[in-house]
């Protein structure tokens, strides 16, 4: 049945969503700040890390659920969330951090673009190939 696989992987980043949500709201209510920063660097970024989480985690999962109804196998599915998953995790945690360069970041970054291409070119032979023109 497809939706399966992406759809538990899109379970676990609802609950990270949550997650970056409550620290959002946690940091407003220490600053009793309501909207913005006010200044406060770490709402700022626990602000922005939860922005970037919903700029590229939709896209990804979309085109995982299409992958996964095209027939591509599970196991290519477990892989793109997987890493996906992993990937947000790591960017969270390196934003988290510290606004400049860290680590996780980078891996953040590198395993959410790499899944976001990877899904893409998986769904694009298979949409073009149903397409009528």
């Amino acid at each position: 049945m497809p939706g399966f696989v992406a759809g538990f992987y899109a379970a676990l980043l609802a609950l990270l969503l949550m997650a970056l949500s409550l620290n959002v709201i946690r940091l407003r209510w220490r600053h009793q700040v309501g909207i913005m920063d006010a200044g406060h660097k770490d709402l700022a970024l626990a602000i922005r890390t939860q922005g970037n989480f919903i700029e590229y985690v939709p896209l990804a999962l979309i085109l995982m659920f299409f992958d996964e109804a095209v027939k591509y196998p599970s196991w290519e599915i477990h892989v793109l969330g997987a890493a996906l998953l992993l990937g947000r995790i790591a960017h969270a945690w390196g934003l988290l951090q510290s606004e400049g360069r860290t680590v996780g970041r980078a891996l953040g970054v590198a395993l959410t673009f790499s899944v976001i291409f990877a899904a893409a070119f998986m769904a694009l032979p298979r949409a073009m190939h149903g397409m009528s023109l």
